[in-house]
């Protein structure tokens, strides 16, 4: 009997082994917190990944930008330190001029338009096109629509002049707001709030949900909404990683995704309200203006980008005819 129980644990013990060893722990670095409304996406899309893979693959997401800012995660999901990261598109124009066609200014009517684009296919030659670099851009979130937010008002592209706001690391970004009438200065997110304290910034453009978040109303306490950039949020996984999954499990991660992506309108939708709520509360002002002038002040950026190739045109063209 004796007998008959060590050989059974130890065939336990072994199937266990077995199990654990097979397990792909998918280490996603991530710069927002837990209450991001993407970080709660991703967290439930881990969650179904495991589930529906038998347990072939498991995330393992770090939040707060514990494993360095976008362009770092990006360089150690490249070289296999880490499998997954969330960055902004202008990390990944880095790697390919044309990605700076979907991040364009003004380029979406509204969020429902913009998730129009990312759900239907329309993208997937572009994505595609970067996984020569080590990575595939596998899935695009929906940051919000961003707006200026500094320590007056700011209604017409006159009340931004000389004032520097923080832009994401990219040449578009930066072009964009100079052409808007101020000073665009690339900057990673988390050096904002020292950097408006310390008078090296006036202020930043963001999002409702991350102006909140990281409690920039405190040091920048007027959003004005500006509306001027719809940036997406792309998920990159290592190359390798990706394209050596089972035929079934990758089936089933890019199922997930298309569904996390959807999900994604959803969630960040109902967070808007609430964190407006809460920046309110806390001194912020929110303020609606009329953004035509600023408009007509990017639509010399908006033809060099269009016209920079082939691709940026066809792109162009697509993501209009999605238009509502």
């Amino acid at each position: 009997m004796k007998k008959i129980s060590i050989l059974t644990f130890s065939g336990l013990f072994i199937l266990g082994v077995t199990s654990f060893a097979k397990t792909q722990v998918l280490k996603v670095a991530f710069n927002q917190s837990e209450n991001h409304p993407q970080y709660k996406v991703l967290k439930d899309f881990g969650d179904k990944l495991e589930t529906q893979t038998n347990g072939n693959y498991k995330l393992e997401i770090s939040p707060n930008a514990l494993l360095g800012d976008q362009r770092a995660t990006t360089e150690l999901v490249q070289n296999g330190i880490i499998q997954m990261t969330v960055v902004g598109n202008p990390v990944v124009e880095n790697f390919s001029k044309d990605f700076a066609i979907i991040g364009l200014p003004y380029i979406y009517d509204s969020l429902e338009h913009q998730k129009s684009v990312f759900t239907s296919g329309a993208l997937d030659g572009l994505f595609k096109s970067v996984s020569k670099n080590g990575f595939e851009v596998v899935g695009a979130f929906t940051a919000g629509s961003r707006s200026i937010y500094t320590d007056k008002p700011i209604e017409k592209p006159e009340d931004l002049n000389g004032y520097k706001i923080r832009v994401m690391q990219s040449d578009t970004m930066k072009k964009m707001l100079d052409y808007m009438g101020g000073v665009g200065t690339p900057m990673a997110q988390s050096e904002v709030y020292t950097a408006v304290q310390q008078g090296v910034l006036e202020g930043g453009e963001n999002n409702e949900v991350t102006y909140m978040d990281l409690k920039h109303y405190e040091i920048s306490p007027y959003f004005s909404y500006t509306n001027h950039l719809m940036v997406p949020d792309l998920i990159l996984i290592n190359e390798k990683i990706y394209s050596k999954m089972e035929t079934k499990d990758r089936e089933t991660f890019d199922k997930l995704m298309k569904e996390a992506v959807e999900q994604e309108f959803v969630v960040w939708n109902e967070n808007i309200e609430s964190a407006k709520k809460v920046a309110i509360e806390n001194g912020a002002k929110f303020i609606d203006i009329d953004i035509k002038p600023f408009q007509e002040k990017v639509k010399p950026l908006q033809e060099i980008v269009i016209n920079s190739s082939d691709v940026t045109k066809d792109i162009y063209l697509k993501i209009r005819n999605l238009a509502n």
